[in-house]
């Protein structure tokens, strides 16, 4: 299986300000970005085969990585809308 990390400052390369501007003053989006890293390590221990889940466990993390993702990316375009 081919193995990609997904990290947030791969995810949004040419954001990586407005990432670390909104970790440090936006306490909501600190906790999304949080648990978006839990989430993300969780799969690829899973991936890795150094954590064992079942398929349906595997498809549900995924699932809400990608929630997360859609949460993080509507915030870091809302901050570039206002100039943050």
């Amino acid at each position: 299986m081919t193995y990609k990390p997904h990290e947030l400052v791969e995810e949004f390369p040419e954001d990586i300000a407005v990432l670390h501007h909104l970790k440090a003053t936006r306490g909501h989006f600190a906790a999304l970005a949080d648990r978006y890293g839990e989430v993300n390590g969780a799969i690829n221990r899973i991936e890795e085969q150094l954590d064992v889940a079942s398929d349906t466990r595997l498809e549900d993390l995924k699932k809400e990585r990608l929630t997360l993702l859609d949460q993080i990316g509507r915030m870091i375009r809302d901050a570039r809308a206002v100039g943050a």
